[in-house]
């Protein structure tokens, strides 16, 4: 599975301004809702009970938010960029700066697996994570992902 095959452009935002964890969530949020057609809060919600089941800032300056949710047909994500990083309670205690956000349908698990593994995978490339940290807008952004998934 490409990422851009889930990743609208929209859905890039390339300055998040939020210094906190729902803060980021929120603003992470906005494209997604707006793509699927489901209210903002109940998104908000699903994936701030994932959070406390543990973080999903998996360290190294990453987060990947994720949740399921029974009213959407298709698995959305969108990726933001926060240029002073944000306190994610991340597992290394690091600020986080890139983030994956993932909702998908319940019943596909499968499918929300493969692609956490796909973006966790990409993002152990330290020349793309430079990159992306580099990027002066959403459409370069949307460049160096598309580079990288052709990879794929």
């Amino acid at each position: 599975m490409k990422i851009l095959d889930v990743l609208h452009r929209e859905a890039i935002l390339s300055d998040l301004k939020s210094r906190d964890k729902k803060g980021v969530i929120e603003e992470l949020v906005i494209p997604v809702a707006r793509i699927a057609g489901i209210n903002k809060k109940e998104i908000v919600r699903v994936l701030m009970e994932r959070e406390r089941l543990g973080s999903t800032g998996i360290g190294a300056g990453i987060g990947i938010p994720h949740g399921k949710m029974r009213n959407i047909k298709s698995l959305i994500v969108s990726f933001g960029l926060s240029r002073q990083g944000v306190d994610f309670e991340s597992i290394d205690g690091r600020p986080a700066n890139i983030f994956f956000l993932l909702v998908t349908p319940e019943n596909s698990t499968g499918l929300h697996l493969k692609l956490l593994s796909r973006i966790s995978g990409i993002l152990k490339n330290d020349p793309f994570k430079e990159r992306l940290l580099n990027a002066v807008d959403s459409d370069e952004i949307f460049s160096i992902i598309k580079g990288e998934d052709a990879e794929f």
